[in-house]
């Protein structure tokens, strides 16, 4: 699937062009850097991707 025919969406916290980018796709979840949009996305399953958006909100990603 070309990347470029999805709907990306980024945090309204991004003001910078310099941000995360996320795409659902049917039962997939692709992620790219919003800087590199030409560079293949990363896929993530439902999953996989529930056990991230998991993590994040309960403070398991601080830095």
């Amino acid at each position: 699937m070309e990347s470029n025919s999805v709907e990306w969406h980024k945090s309204t916290r991004c003001s910078n062009n310099t941000c995360v980018e996320v795409a659902r796709v049917n039962d997939e979840y692709l992620v790219r850097d919003s800087k590199n949009p030409n560079i293949a996305p990363l896929s993530f399953t439902a999953d996989e991707w529930n056990a991230f958006v998991d993590g994040v909100t309960a403070g398991e990603f601080r830095f």
